[in-house]
C-alpha cells in the first residue's frame, strides 16, 4: 500500500447517516486518499459533504461483487463498511462474499464507528504498508 490510500466506502441504509456523520468528522483525513463507494452513498457524500468519489453501482445491483473484484485486482486498499446488523439484506450472500474476500486478502476493515475511528487515525495510514497475504492455495488439499 502506497501513502495514499484506496479507500471503499459502503453503508446499508439503516447506518447510511452514521458512515456520512463519520466522513463529515475524518474529511480532512479522507480528502488525502482515492475514495470509492458503492452507488447511494458516493452520491450522498459527494453531494453533502463534497468530497470526490469514484461510484459503483449500488450493493444490491452488483456492486458489492464489483468491489470484491477490486480486492483481488488490489486497487483497494481499506475498507469501511458500515452494515446494519439488525436488518436482514435482499443481498446477504453478496454481503458475506465481499466480507470473506477482504479478509482473504488481508484487507484493513472497520465496520463500526469505533473500529474505523481505530484505523483511520492509526500511524500506518500516513505511511506506506506491506500487507502480508497468505497462500491459501497451498492449504487446499490436493484431490486424488
Amino acid at each position: 500500500m502506497e501513502t495514499t490510500k484506496k479507500i471503499v466506502l459502503i453503508a446499508h441504509d439503516n447506518r447510511k447517516e452514521d458512515l456520512l456523520d463519520w466522513v463529515k468528522y475524518n474529511k480532512g483525513t479522507l480528502s488525502k486518499h482515492h475514495l470509492s463507494a458503492t452507488g447511494t452513498t458516493g452520491k450522498l457524500i459527494h453531494e453533502q459533504i463534497g468530497l470526490p468519489v469514484f461510484r459503483f453501482i449500488s450493493g444490491p445491483l452488483g456492486g458489492d461483487q464489483q468491489i470484491g473484484a477490486k480486492i483481488v485486482e488490489d486497487s483497494i486498499d481499506f475498507m469501511v463498511f458500515f452494515w446494519d446488523p439488525l436488518s436482514a439484506q435482499p443481498h446477504d450472500p453478496d454481503v458475506k462474499a465481499l466480507l470473506r474476500i477482504a479478509v482473504l486478502y488481508n484487507i484493513p476493515m472497520a465496520c463500526n464507528r469505533s473500529s474505523a475511528d481505530f484505523l483511520i487515525s492509526s500511524p500506518l495510514m500516513e505511511k506506506e504498508y506491506n500487507r502480508q497475504l497468505i497462500d491459501y492455495g497451498s492449504r487446499i488439499p490436493a484431490k486424488n
